[in-house]
């Protein structure tokens, strides 16, 4: 896990559950009005990143950060994995005969 890095920025949070984040930091993480975070609880403290859209895989459904994009397809390392080992021919999965 990365270490962090104190700003030494203290805020407080209004009635409606809202926290501005300093100018520096949301421009040095590329943060913009427009732009959508995503919050979550990790061992007793409150993460937020700035959210980027999963890759779900096409075949499995699976979202994993390593997933890469074929053909304007996301595929996770795991069906890649099964899609490397396939021989010419060989059909696996729904709607396959198996020898």
């Amino acid at each position: 896990m990365k270490k962090k890095k104190s700003t030494g920025i203290v805020r407080g949070i209004d009635n409606l559950g809202r926290v501005v984040l300093p100018k520096e930091l949301r421009t040095a993480m590329g943060l913009t009005g427009d732009s959508k975070v995503e919050i979550f609880a990790e061992n007793g403290a409150i993460v937020m990143r700035k959210y980027i859209p999963p890759k779900a895989c096409a075949f499995c459904g699976a979202v994993d950060d390593h997933a890469v994009v074929f053909e304007g397809c996301c595929i996770c390392p795991a069906c890649c994995a099964k899609i490397a080992s396939l021989q010419p021919g060989q059909m696996v999965g729904e709607g396959s005969v198996e020898p």
